[in-house]
C-alpha cells in the first residue's frame, strides 16, 4: 500500500481485507437503502383501511394497555427519530409519521407503542436496553477523546513511547465493541416490539391482513438496514485503528 512501505505485511493485509469488507458492505447498504426507499414511498402513499394516523394508532394502543401517562409527541423526533423514551415517558414520532394515515405511519406508531408495553411488562431485554442506553449512544463518541487523552499523556509523560496510546486505543475499541453489542440487543427488542405490534393490529382489528403483511415487510427491511449500518460503522472504526497503528509503526521504523 502506498505510503505504508514501512508497515508490516500482516498489518497491510489486515487493512486490505477490512477495506474490501467495507466496499462489500457498502454496496449491500446501497441496494438495501434503494429497496427500502421504494417500499417506504409506496407504503407512505397508501392510506390504511381504518384511516388511523401514526399518532392516533400509538395513542389508542397505549391507552388500551394502561399507558395513558405515556405521551405521544413530535418533540425530539428530529434528533432521535421515531422512538420510545423510558426516561421521558413518551413515544416520539416524526411530524409526518404522526399526522399521516398511511401504512408506514401505522407501522411506526404501533411499533414504538409496543416498546412502551415491553417496558411496562418488565421484559428482560428491554430492561437491559434501558439501563445501558447511555453507553450505547455515547460509547462511540468516547473513542476519539480516549485516544487523544492517551496521546497527550504519552507525549507529556513518556516521550511518546506509544504504550499509553496503545492502551487508550484498546480501551476506546473496547467501549465501542460494547456499544456494538448493545446495538444488536436493541435490534432484539425492536423485533419483539414489531411482532407485538402486528399481533395487536390483528387482535384489535386495527389493520387488515394485507396491511399487516406490508408492515412486516417494512420492519424486515428496517432491521436489515440497521444491522448493515452497524457492521459498516464497526468496519470503518477498525480501519481507522489499523491506519493509526500503521502510521505509528511507519514512524517508528523511519526514526530507526
Amino acid at each position: 500500500m502506498e505510503g505504508f512501505q514501512n508497515v508490516s505485511p500482516a498489518l497491510q493485509w489486515a487493512m486490505f481485507i477490512v477495506a474490501c469488507l467495507i466496499i462489500l458492505v457498502g454496496i449491500v447498504a446501497v441496494f438495501i437503502s434503494i429497496w427500502l426507499t421504494i417500499r417506504y414511498i409506496v407504503y407512505n402513499r397508501r392510506n390504511n383501511a381504518f384511516n388511523l394516523s401514526g399518532r392516533e394508532a400509538a395513542r389508542r394502543i397505549l391507552n388500551d394497555n394502561g399507558l395513558q401517562h405515556i405521551k405521544v409527541s413530535t418533540f425530539g423526533s428530529l434528533l432521535f427519530g421515531n422512538s420510545y423514551s423510558h426516561y421521558f415517558k413518551k413515544v416520539r414520532l416524526r411530524r409526518l409519521t404522526a399526522n399521516k394515515t398511511t401504512i408506514t405511519s401505522l407501522a411506526m406508531g404501533a411499533e414504538k407503542s409496543a416498546l412502551a408495553i415491553l417496558d411496562k411488562e418488565g421484559d428482560k431485554d428491554m430492561r437491559t436496553r434501558i439501563i445501558l442506553t447511555p453507553l450505547m449512544y455515547f460509547g462511540p463518541f468516547a473513542f476519539i477523546p480516549l485516544i487523544l487523552i492517551g496521546v497527550i499523556i504519552d507525549i507529556i509523560l513518556f516521550n511518546f513511547s506509544g504504550v499509553v496510546t496503545t492502551i487508550a486505543i484498546a480501551l476506546g475499541l473496547g467501549v465501542y465493541v460494547v456499544s456494538f453489542m448493545l446495538s444488536i440487543m436493541t435490534l432484539k427488542t425492536e423485533k419483539k416490539a414489531q411482532a407485538m405490534a402486528c399481533e395487536i393490529m390483528r387482535r384489535e382489528n386495527l389493520a387488515t391482513e394485507e396491511e399487516i403483511g406490508m408492515m412486516q415487510e417494512l420492519y424486515k427491511l428496517y432491521n436489515i438496514q440497521y444491522v448493515n449500518d452497524v457492521i459498516l460503522e464497526f468496519l470503518q472504526l477498525i480501519m481507522k485503528v489499523l491506519q493509526f497503528i500503521a502510521k505509528l509503526q511507519a514512524k517508528g521504523k523511519n526514526n530507526d
